[in-house]
């Protein structure tokens, strides 16, 4: 399969079955993560894996109203970054977060990204704050998202090329 056709087929999932992801599978979406390209070659990322059912139900309260599939997920990924090292860590991170994505959807396993930077829980603390808390990572790392993975309940339809927006794409100038 192309790398194309992957794209068309992928979906972010937010239903999972319950059935645990081989560990095998985990570790390889942890690799395309770390195989990022990353400014300078810095690479200010950290993995903090998730695989806790009491504390991936407790980071399903992490935001309002968008990471309640956590509570059903079997893994949460989440990626932050020192912000000392790098001040492009969001962009980095960002890429960490879509290497992770796509490779989970390459193994048959469902994905969904879970902005975190910039966002509240349902009581407004930060997202970021919330999470720190609960994990414990230090306060110089800053929070980019969550990926959270399970087994897909269902996968929908592949997106075709003829819908594509092409009108968003601009030659030469705007």
């Amino acid at each position: 399969m192309s790398l194309l056709e992957m794209l068309q087929k992928r979906h972010s999932i937010r239903r999972y079955t319950g059935e645990a992801i081989p560990e095998e599978n985990l570790i390889t979406i942890l690799q395309a993560g770390l195989l990022s390209a990353s400014s300078r070659s810095i690479c200010p990322w950290e993995l903090v894996v998730v695989k806790d059912k009491e504390l991936l139900k407790k980071m399903s309260d992490c935001r309002a109203g968008s990471a309640k599939m956590l509570a059903g997920a079997e893994v949460a990924v989440v990626v932050i970054a020192d912000e000392r090292k790098s001040d492009v860590w969001i962009e980095d991170c960002s890429i960490v977060m879509s290497n992770m994505h796509l490779m989970a959807d390459c193994l048959g396993i469902g994905s969904c990204w879970i902005q975190g930077r910039l966002r509240t829980t349902a009581q407004g603390q930060e997202t970021e704050e919330y999470l720190r808390d609960l994990l414990g990572y230090s306060d110089n790392y800053r929070l980019e998202a969550i990926l959270s993975l399970g087994m897909p309940q269902s996968h929908p339809a592949r997106r075709e090329l003829s819908d594509l927006s092409m009108n968003k794409i601009h030659w030469e100038k705007f």
